[in-house]
């Protein structure tokens, strides 16, 4: 049984030829170059998402500089200890 899908996709020819350059280049398949760009996206996406959460809450707390994270940081450890 397959772990993986198959699907289709469409490129510009110029995309393609890079692609068929890079694939032989680096000795890898298409589907491998495909999978690590993915998962690169995908993670760019996650902390685009987290940096937005910061800003947004940093906003709310009217937190403007680092140090400020710093010292909100260090006024929680010493309430836990």
């Amino acid at each position: 049984m397959r772990t993986t899908k198959v699907m289709t996709l469409s490129l510009p020819p110029e995309m393609v030829k890079e692609v068929e350059r890079l694939t032989k280049e680096e000795k890898r398949t298409k589907s491998e170059l495909f999978r690590e760009a993915l998962r690169k996206y995908i993670n760019d996406r996650r902390w685009q998402q987290v940096r937005q959460w910061g800003m947004k809450t940093a906003q709310e707390l009217g937190i403007s500089t680092e140090e400020e994270v710093d010292e909100l940081i260090h006024k929680h450890r010493r309430k836990l200890n």
